[in-house]
């Protein structure tokens, strides 16, 4: 049995067991089947109740459990839970897989472009913290993880070693 959160807000529960070419068991308590058709590793159509859906798949982490899904051209976002998962958030121990990520370091020798945070500042994951040339080329460099900027070891137009401490969170 899996939870699914579509969009952030609509929840489903469904149990499917799916083959090379069909597809059954339960929506919410409905029973569905239908037929399936794997185009490749990324792509699926799918015949039900006479209708014909093709869907793309744009994003898979398998570690958070999340998928975007363009169905038709619609794109859905999805969050999966199984029963361990929901077991985990009863008992409180969801956020134990969680790698605490404290500190941002270069990831290959370069200059220090732009520092586009500061002391203090509270950041959410994939911000934007500072732009790294390294190659001529311009890098951004985006937050692991929700946090407050404890530390800014980068300064504008210094060169930097990889592996150098950049921010600290």
């Amino acid at each position: 049995m899996y939870s699914i959160t579509v969009n952030g807000n609509k929840s489903i529960k469904t149990d499917l067991k799916l083959t090379h070419t069909h597809y059954e068991g339960t929506l919410n308590d409905a029973l569905i089947k239908g037929d399936l058709m794997k185009i490749n590793s990324y792509q699926y159509h799918i015949l039900h109740n006479g209708k014909s859906y093709n869907i793309d798949v744009i994003k898979l982490n398998k570690e958070e459990k999340t998928l975007v899904l363009k169905v038709n051209s619609v794109k859905f976002t999805l969050q999966l839970k199984d029963k361990y998962d929901e077991l985990l958030h009863s008992l409180g121990l969801d956020n134990l897989a969680a790698k605490k990520v404290n500190e941002i370091k270069a990831p290959m020798p370069g200059m220090v472009l732009k520092v586009l945070v500061t002391e203090g500042q509270e950041i959410k994951k994939g911000d934007a913290l500072l732009v790294l040339e390294a190659m001529k080329m311009e890098n951004i460099l985006k937050s692991p993880t929700d946090g407050i900027i404890k530390k800014i070891a980068a300064i504008k137009g210094v060169a930097v070693e990889k592996n150098q401490l950049l921010i600290q969170f």
